[in-house]
């Protein structure tokens, strides 16, 4: 039958036996360095996957660090604000009481001086009154009184004034 092909049995196993050698020469020559490049390279892209993941681990983990460090700046701020805002509190507190202190010492020093010229003025206008009523008597009398215990009289009639009430 190979006959009416036309095939002669010589070419035929010719051919096969060629063809074997040929994939035995490709399989010894070819097809392991070939599965061994394939594996190389299985191998590399392997490499570079762990070297991508071992990146992208250290990149969260800086991720995390400079989420954390952001938030503890934060609440540092926070902190900062906080103290600031107390100190200039119990400043303002201070700066109030020292005020009120100081409005206290000089209500007191103008009650003092008050007191003072309200004295003074008494003291002055006891003498003119002392020095009127020696006039206003001399008139009256006719004659002149000594100068030595007007002094007396005066205070006295102005201890009786004093103790009763005057009218104008």
């Amino acid at each position: 039958m190979l006959d009416a092909l036309g095939i002669d049995l010589k070419t035929m196993l010719f051919s096969m036996v060629n063809f074997l050698i040929l994939v035995g020469v490709l399989g010894k020559f070819l097809y392991k360095p070939f599965l061994g490049m394939l594996a190389e390279r299985k191998r590399l892209i392997k490499e570079k996957f762990d070297r991508a993941d071992a990146v992208n681990a250290e990149a969260d983990a800086k991720m995390a660090e400079y989420t954390a460090q952001i938030a503890n700046a934060e609440e540092e701020g926070r902190a900062i604000l906080k103290e600031a805002k107390e100190r200039a509190e119990a400043m303002s507190d201070k700066i109030i009481a020292d005020a009120k202190a100081e409005a206290g010492e000089i209500i007191a020093n103008a009650e003092k001086t008050i007191a003072l010229e309200r004295e003074t003025a008494v003291e002055n206008l006891r003498d003119e009154i002392a020095s009127l009523a020696l006039l206003a008597a001399e008139q009256i009398v006719g004659r002149e009184i000594e100068t030595v215990g007007h002094d007396v009289i005066v205070d006295n009639v102005i201890k009786n004034a004093r103790s009763s009430e005057w009218q104008s």
